[in-house]
């Protein structure tokens, strides 16, 4: 058997923490700041966690060696 290949798209977005959960950045701050409002761009900072179903699914398929 072949080994087991990350992803480098995934591996690019995605980040796995201690306990196993799935981290990402939030969407909608590369470009266009000027329409979004302050609120908006403020809300938008830091990273979010997936949904542990979603977060199993890309460990499974895209990160195996995670």
């Amino acid at each position: 058997m072949p080994k087991l290949k990350t992803k480098s798209g995934a591996k690019k977005r995605f980040k796995i923490t201690g306990t196993g959960k799935v981290l990402y950045a939030q969407s909608g701050k590369r470009h266009g700041m000027i329409k979004r409002t302050n609120k908006q761009i403020r809300n938008l900072r830091g990273t979010n966690t997936l949904f542990k179903t979603d977060g199993d699914n890309i460990i499974k398929y895209f990160l195996p060696n995670g």
